[in-house]
């Protein structure tokens, strides 16, 4: 059963950074059968997909945050960071460590920001942003 813990949220100026980590525990080989990510939910808001790191390395994210943040993870799969800079109050949110196991082989693609997707979610870190 994979595991999920998220830290590193709290607050920032806006144009500021913070870097999200999330520990990942409960993973079974190769690792590249599973696609990890970053979701955010503000309040009164869908859940969305923010960024995602396929079993290829691949590199996906929402328009609203290319540029500014950069998603991560460890060879041994063992954590998951997200690096957000130029932070903006529209960042303001909850933010969740995703994870999806395709048993075989996780192909990076935006199917993964569908909130239904994932089969595995942590707890999250809240993000807040002072302008």
């Amino acid at each position: 059963q994979v595991q999920l813990a998220e830290s590193g949220g709290g607050s920032a100026q806006a144009g500021g950074s913070l870097r999200l980590s999330c520990r990942v525990s409960g993973v079974t080989g190769p690792y590249s059968r599973y696609c990890l990510g970053w979701f955010r939910q503000a309040p009164g808001e869908e859940r969305e997909g923010v960024a995602m790191i396929g079993g290829d390395g691949r590199t996906l994210y929402t328009d609203s945050v290319k540029g500014r943040f950069s998603i991560s993870k460890t060879n041994a799969l063992d954590f998951l960071y997200l690096q957000m800079n130029s932070l903006r109050p529209d960042d303001i949110a909850m933010y969740y460590c995703a994870a999806v196991d395709q048993r075989n082989y996780c192909s990076s693609g935006s199917w993964f920001f569908s909130p239904d997707r994932p089969d595995y979610w942590g707890q999250g870190t809240q993000v807040t942003v002072s302008s």
